[in-house]
């Protein structure tokens, strides 16, 4: 599995999950706001709209979360950009950060540039926050 860099991963579960306050981060272990499509695969939103089928996935630990994650990221089809992005800062000898590879999660969120706005912003204010639970 790929790297992450840990700065961008936080502010996506923060995010996505409210500062894991959501229901779905307290009822499901879902920090990053992934959906599923079987009946009975997570927890149904409460707003969904009518017509939809997804529910936020439910997973039985933290971890399963973030390896779920990762997986995400690293397999999907959407987040191809994203690890272009990745490995021409490689080539380039450039340190991989989350503000360098955030670009490339244009299609995490239905918001688009202001998802993407606000994870940037969230990185910047919260970067020693975010640089000390990267370290442990």
């Amino acid at each position: 599995m790929d790297v992450i860099p840990p700065g961008l991963a936080l502010a996506q579960a923060a995010k996505e999950s409210g500062w894991g306050r959501s229901r779905f981060a307290v009822e499901g272990n879902n920090l990053f706001g992934q959906w599923c499509f079987d009946p009975g695969c997570g927890i149904v939103p409460a707003r969904r709209p009518e017509g939809s089928r997804h529910e936020v996935a439910a997973f039985d630990s933290v971890d399963e979360a973030i390896r779920r994650y990762m997986n995400n990221l690293n397999t999907h089809e959407r987040y191809a950009p994203f690890r272009e992005r990745r490995a021409a800062l490689r080539a380039r000898d450039t340190v991989l950060t989350g503000p360098a590879l955030v670009a490339g999660l244009l299609g995490y969120s239905e918001r688009g540039e202001v998802y993407l706005d606000e994870l940037r912003a969230m990185m910047r204010q919260n970067r020693e926050l975010l640089e000390s639970a990267a370290r442990g």
